[in-house]
């Protein structure tokens, strides 16, 4: 750099502990327990669509909006907006709730 008087620096190689596997599997399980009760967004996907603005200012209480799958077809499951699953409909007594039906990998 311009300007800047010139230091020695004294640089050196970084040295890192060795790991044996069974000590890194043993770690990785104490690591993912630290976070099994983090909160995760868990959203069930009907389906989609496109509408204009001009569509969306014409909305009104009664307005159908088509989505683009069919009744019945299994909805899609999302994990902090990933996609993880697919899912059946169903009813618990007054609630909605989603049956898993396939994991995604």
């Amino acid at each position: 750099m311009q300007g800047m008087p010139m230091q020695n620096i004294n640089v050196q190689q970084a040295q890192f502990q060795t790991f044996s596997p069974d000590i890194v599997a043993v770690n990785q399980k104490e690591n993912i327990n630290l976070i099994m009760d983090v909160p995760l967004e868990v959203t069930v996907e009907l389906g989609r669509t496109s509408k204009s603005i001009q569509d969306i200012l014409e909305f009104s209480p009664g307005t159908i909006i088509e989505l683009n799958k069919i009744a019945g077809e299994p909805v899609d499951v999302l994990v902090n907006g990933k996609y993880v699953a697919k899912g059946e409909v169903v009813v618990i007594e007054e609630s909605f709730g989603v049956r898993v039906t396939e994991i995604i990998k």
